[in-house]
């Protein structure tokens, strides 16, 4: 990675929103509950203060990278809106970029020379493998790949990603 400026990629949901937590019923709140509903969605344990962090540590070269259909692009931009995300992290709306399939997150990847990639999904990272040199499995799972950084908090996640970027393996949990 010497030769590539470091550039951080960021997935969205389950990632920064918390869909899960949801006091109303999950995921299903945040994408079939009314605007108001949505909008109640939290956001993960710590999400904006580390990446607010990472961002600085990226010299501003983050970027958001999503799955989803229309609508809930739509939602999800409105969310990030309402909670002031790019105030309060820095990634400006203009650093959103949405897919349709999550294979399609590594076309961005390539697009943003991303190297540092944050996402909670399994298969997102087998398309990724081999061109983002640093991935993070984000959250809770099932089992994490010894090629993968398995980061289950965003406190775990920063750590990781500062170790990284300083060239030390401290921070990984597998």
């Amino acid at each position: 990675m010497k030769d590539r400026i470091p550039r951080l990629g960021i997935d969205i949901g389950r990632v920064i929103i918390d869909g899960t937590s949801h006091p109303e019923g999950g995921d299903t709140a945040f994408f079939a509950g009314d605007t108001a509903t949505m909008l109640r969605t939290p956001a993960v344990p710590g999400a904006f203060e580390a990446i607010a962090r990472l961002v600085a540590r990226f010299e501003g070269r983050a970027w958001l990278v999503s799955k989803c259909g229309e609508r809930v692009q739509r939602r999800t931009l409105h969310w990030l809106d309402h909670h002031d995300f790019a105030g309060r992290t820095g990634i400006a709306p203009d650093r959103v970029r949405f897919c349709r399939r999550r294979p399609d997150k590594a076309i961005h990847c390539a697009e943003l020379g991303i190297t540092h990639f944050v996402d909670d999904k399994l298969d997102v990272h087998e398309a990724l493998r081999g061109m983002v040199p640093h991935l993070y499995l984000f959250g809770r799972q099932a089992r994490c790949p010894a090629w993968l950084a398995h980061t289950p908090t965003w406190p775990a996640a920063e750590a990781a990603i500062t170790a990284a970027l300083a060239g030390t393996p401290a921070g990984r949990d597998r």
